[in-house]
């Protein structure tokens, strides 16, 4: 099993004839994702990798019958993108672009879930089940196949902590990039809602960092036993000053909310065990194997 995407996953790339859609496009084709279609307004009728390009999401969703889309459109276009990803029937929309103004990625999210679709990101790196799809800009080869799902607030520590769990012989089941702004879709919570009703996945890796409270939610979930399966964290940004945005927009300490200490004492009062570096992630999921 998997949760989100797999084999069945039929993926629309918006804003593939751009340089970054239509590069991460060859790469997710190499993996083994189904991409059937791929729009661009005025690009309607071409082809990039071998893949028909329309010229709207309605018009590829009802030809290729795709049920997943990716977004790597500019930002000022990628929010209207996003609700025509929602409107063509897709139930996902992964969102690469980052840069987007926050009041209209919380009005596109909103909709997104009053229509029952799952958004992954803003400004995220995607998801991937290994060995079946990823739809994202995930390096392919550092993941392999397991029962430790990995989900995280950055892209690059994504990417670290799996090669280091595939190293050590620990596969993944998924892996989410959720994104670092201060709105994304798919938050902590959901993901381990969604992960708790999958057979595969017997422990979690989760990837927080300063800023926001959706760990402290997501650790208030471990503590009311809503979620059951062991979690071991890593939060980011241990010595980062009051004040100051570190890396991603969501990444930041204001009003004495979002800190690291606090972050920590709530995920260690739930019995979640807490990485000092990334590099103890392997050890600390070993034990609980």
């Amino acid at each position: 099993m998997a949760i989100l995407v797999g084999k069945d996953t039929r993926v629309v790339v918006q804003g593939i004839t751009g340089r970054e859609g239509s590069f991460h496009t060859k790469l997710m084709l190499e993996y083994g994702t189904k991409v059937v279609a791929g729009v661009t307004p005025g690009k309607g009728g071409t082809e990039v990798h071998g893949v028909p390009v329309y010229e709207s999401m309605a018009e590829a969703v009802k030809e290729r019958d795709a049920n997943a889309s990716i977004i790597f459109v500019p930002a000022r276009f990628a929010a209207d993108a996003m609700y025509e990803a929602v409107d063509s029937g897709v139930k996902l929309v992964v969102v690469i672009t980052e840069g987007i103004p926050v009041h209209e990625t919380l009005r596109a999210v909103n909709y997104a879930r009053s229509k029952g679709v799952t958004v992954i990101g803003p400004n995220c790196p995607g998801i991937i089940t290994p060995g079946e799809a990823k739809v994202g800009i995930m390096p392919g080869h550092v993941f392999s196949r397991g029962p430790v799902a990995v989900i995280s607030r950055s892209g690059t520590l994504t990417y670290e902590v799996s090669y280091a769990l595939t190293r050590e012989g620990i596969g993944q089941s998924t892996v989410i990039g959720i994104g670092g702004d201060p709105i994304v879709g798919l938050t902590f919570p959901e993901a381990l809602e969604l992960l708790e009703k999958d057979r595969e996945t017997r422990a979690v890796v989760m990837l927080g960092e300063i800023g926001g409270d959706m760990e402290e939610r997501a650790a208030k979930m471990v503590m009311e036993g809503k979620f059951t399966k062991p979690v071991v964290a890593f939060i980011a940004g241990r010595t980062a000053p009051p004040g100051k945005r570190m890396g991603h927009a969501g990444a930041i300490i204001m009003m004495g909310q979002g800190d690291y200490a606090g972050k920590v004492e709530a995920l260690e009062r739930a019995g979640i065990a807490v990485a000092r570096t990334p590099f103890d992630i392997p050890r600390l999921v070993s034990r609980l194997l």
